[in-house]
């Protein structure tokens, strides 16, 4: 007994088992947080308590709720505000720059909060790939969709105090679609095709840049070039969406064909998000130890 004082030895098969468990939205940010404050190991210490503190789980969902406002207000306002939607095809590259950038900048503001979701996909993504619980992943899209109705309805106001009138039903607010009369004239199949690539990729993307072996400082420099990338082949099929939330905002206030539309926006690519969780889950792209 003399032999073994201070701390217990730990069982290895306890802390095997501790280690498999599902990771949290507020364990990811506490690695997080200590990842950027350049340790090389991070620890889960008041990690519990922090999970059951409910002013924790509400910053994180306004965090949330802000950062998909932002996405839809600065990127859908590069269209409708800022023109670019009808400089095609020179609109293209800003219009991916306000998507991009948005997000890059989201992924420094709240990435310590939250870990910078702003999007069902990513979130769907992330529960699959056990990084988030069922429950707060939930809350995530919940914030998500409403930050995104706001971020449209901002614009809606910002429209509605132009000269001229605005008609937003003809005008639209960067909403996205397929067929005749949207963007290069694509079909159904075309989006889906195009909308599932593209989020794969995305979401793979996000999985890697922020696993505990990928993690970077600039992690959120890459995402948003991913998503600025992505709208150069991929803007012209459906407006480029990747992101459910994003979709709903502007076709809630558009309503009509936008709204009509929103279904394939909405399922294929959370499915595209869960795609790439699975490969994560199933070490299929998680490097070897």
């Amino acid at each position: 007994m003399g032999r073994h004082r201070g701390k217990l030895p730990v069982n290895p098969v306890k802390k095997n088992r501790a280690l498999k468990q599902p990771r949290t939205a507020t364990e990811q940010v506490f690695d997080l947080r200590v990842r950027f404050a350049g340790q090389a190991e991070f620890t889960r210490i008041s990690v519990r308590r922090m999970e059951r503190a409910p002013q924790m789980r509400m910053k994180t969902y306004f965090a949330e709720f802000l950062g998909t406002l932002a996405l839809v207000l600065i990127g859908c306002g590069a269209v409708v505000i800022g023109r670019f939607g009808t400089a095609f095809p020179l609109g293209i590259l800003p219009i991916a720059l306000a998507f991009g950038l948005t997000v890059m900048a989201m992924a420094y503001g709240i990435g310590p909060i939250s870990g910078c979701h702003i999007n069902p996909a990513v979130t769907a993504g992330m529960w699959v790939a056990g990084r988030i619980r069922a429950q707060d992943a939930l809350g995530y899209v919940i914030a998500q969709f409403l930050g995104a109705l706001c971020g449209a309805g901002l614009l809606v106001l910002l429209l509605q105090g132009r000269l001229e009138h605005y008609d937003i039903v003809a005008g639209g607010l960067a909403q996205n679609g397929w067929g005749a009369g949207h963007f290069g004239g694509f079909n159904v199949s075309s989006a889906v095709l195009a909308e599932f690539i593209a989020t794969l990729l995305f979401v793979i993307v996000i999985l890697g840049a922020t696993s505990a072996r990928g993690m970077t400082p600039v992690a959120g420099l890459a995402i948003g070039l991913t998503l600025t990338a992505l709208h150069f082949p991929f803007i012209n099929v459906t407006g480029l969406s990747v992101n459910p939330a994003r979709s709903f905002g502007p076709a809630i206030w558009v309503g009509g064909e936008a709204l009509s539309q929103l279904w394939l926006f909405l399922i294929v690519p959370t499915i595209a998000g869960a795609v790439a969780g699975w490969l994560f889950k199933g070490k299929i792209l998680e490097p070897q130890s």
